[in-house]
Protein backbone atom coordinates (compact mmCIF):
# COMPACT_ATOMS: atom_id res chain seq x y z
CA UNK A 1 0.00 0.00 0.00
CA UNK A 2 1.36 3.42 -0.96
CA UNK A 3 2.09 6.15 1.58
CA UNK A 4 -0.77 8.34 0.29
CA UNK A 5 -3.20 5.42 0.64
CA UNK A 6 -2.04 4.78 4.21
CA UNK A 7 -2.42 8.47 5.01
CA UNK A 8 -5.95 8.50 3.61
CA UNK A 9 -7.07 5.32 5.35
CA UNK A 10 -5.62 6.33 8.73
CA UNK A 11 -6.62 10.00 8.52
CA UNK A 12 -3.03 11.24 8.61
CA UNK A 13 -2.33 14.86 7.75
CA UNK A 14 0.28 15.24 5.00
CA UNK A 15 2.73 17.95 6.04
CA UNK A 16 5.32 17.24 3.34
CA UNK A 17 4.81 15.16 0.21
CA UNK A 18 7.44 12.74 -0.98
CA UNK A 19 8.01 9.93 -3.41
CA UNK A 20 5.01 7.65 -3.02
CA UNK A 21 6.21 4.14 -2.28
CA UNK A 22 4.94 0.96 -0.73
CA UNK A 23 4.79 0.90 3.06
CA UNK A 24 6.23 -2.40 4.22
CA UNK A 25 5.83 -1.97 7.97
CA UNK A 26 6.07 0.54 10.80
CA UNK A 27 8.68 1.34 13.41
CA UNK A 28 8.14 3.25 16.65
CA UNK A 29 11.05 4.95 18.38
CA UNK A 30 12.13 8.36 19.59
CA UNK A 31 15.82 7.44 19.64
CA UNK A 32 17.58 8.26 16.37
CA UNK A 33 20.29 5.67 17.00
CA UNK A 34 17.65 2.99 17.52
CA UNK A 35 16.00 3.85 14.21
CA UNK A 36 19.35 3.77 12.43
CA UNK A 37 20.12 0.37 13.93
CA UNK A 38 16.74 -1.31 13.54
CA UNK A 39 14.23 0.34 11.18
CA UNK A 40 13.67 -1.46 7.90
CA UNK A 41 13.70 0.15 4.49
CA UNK A 42 10.19 1.10 3.36
CA UNK A 43 8.67 1.42 6.83
CA UNK A 44 6.83 4.37 8.28
CA UNK A 45 8.66 5.73 11.32
CA UNK A 46 6.40 6.85 14.16
CA UNK A 47 7.96 9.39 16.52
CA UNK A 48 7.43 12.59 18.50
CA UNK A 49 10.79 14.00 17.36
CA UNK A 50 10.39 16.98 15.04
CA UNK A 51 13.86 18.38 14.42
CA UNK A 52 15.89 18.39 11.22
CA UNK A 53 17.77 15.19 12.04
CA UNK A 54 14.65 13.07 11.54
CA UNK A 55 14.84 13.80 7.82
CA UNK A 56 18.48 12.73 7.66
CA UNK A 57 17.78 9.48 9.51
CA UNK A 58 14.76 8.69 7.33
CA UNK A 59 16.84 9.30 4.19
CA UNK A 60 19.73 7.21 5.48
CA UNK A 61 17.43 4.25 6.15
CA UNK A 62 15.30 4.77 3.00
CA UNK A 63 12.10 4.94 5.00
CA UNK A 64 8.72 5.49 3.33
CA UNK A 65 8.06 8.45 5.61
CA UNK A 66 7.75 9.83 9.10
CA UNK A 67 4.56 9.93 11.16
CA UNK A 68 4.56 12.48 13.97
CA UNK A 69 2.25 11.44 16.78
CA UNK A 70 0.26 13.52 19.28
CA UNK A 71 -0.35 16.24 16.70
CA UNK A 72 3.31 17.23 16.50
CA UNK A 73 4.35 19.39 13.58
CA UNK A 74 7.91 20.45 12.79
CA UNK A 75 9.04 23.92 11.86
CA UNK A 76 9.10 25.05 8.23
CA UNK A 77 12.81 24.27 7.58
CA UNK A 78 12.25 20.61 8.49
CA UNK A 79 9.31 20.34 6.11
CA UNK A 80 11.24 22.16 3.37
CA UNK A 81 14.12 19.70 3.70
CA UNK A 82 11.74 16.75 3.63
CA UNK A 83 10.13 18.04 0.43
CA UNK A 84 13.57 18.62 -1.08
CA UNK A 85 14.56 15.03 -0.23
CA UNK A 86 11.24 13.59 -1.46
CA UNK A 87 10.22 12.35 1.98
CA UNK A 88 6.69 12.18 3.38
CA UNK A 89 6.09 13.78 6.77
CA UNK A 90 2.69 13.00 8.23
CA UNK A 91 0.95 13.97 11.46
CA UNK A 92 -1.74 12.39 13.62
CA UNK A 93 -3.46 13.44 16.83
CA UNK A 94 -3.15 9.80 18.01
CA UNK A 95 -0.41 8.77 20.41
CA UNK A 96 2.36 6.49 19.11
CA UNK A 97 0.83 3.31 20.56
CA UNK A 98 -2.55 3.93 18.93
CA UNK A 99 -1.25 4.87 15.48
CA UNK A 100 1.17 1.92 15.52
CA UNK A 101 -1.75 -0.43 16.17
CA UNK A 102 -3.79 1.11 13.36
CA UNK A 103 -0.85 0.92 10.96
CA UNK A 104 -0.14 -2.68 11.92
CA UNK A 105 -3.75 -3.70 11.30
CA UNK A 106 -3.81 -1.92 7.94
CA UNK A 107 -0.52 -3.31 6.63
CA UNK A 108 -1.27 -6.79 7.99
CA UNK A 109 -4.67 -6.83 6.24
CA UNK A 110 -2.95 -6.21 2.89
CA UNK A 111 -0.54 -9.14 3.23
Amino acid sequence: MLVKEVAEKLGLKILASGHDQDVTSGYVSDLLSDVIANAEEGCLWITVQRHLNIVAVAQLKKLAGIVLSRGSEPEAPVLARAEQEGLFVLSTPDDSFTIAGKLYALVRAKK
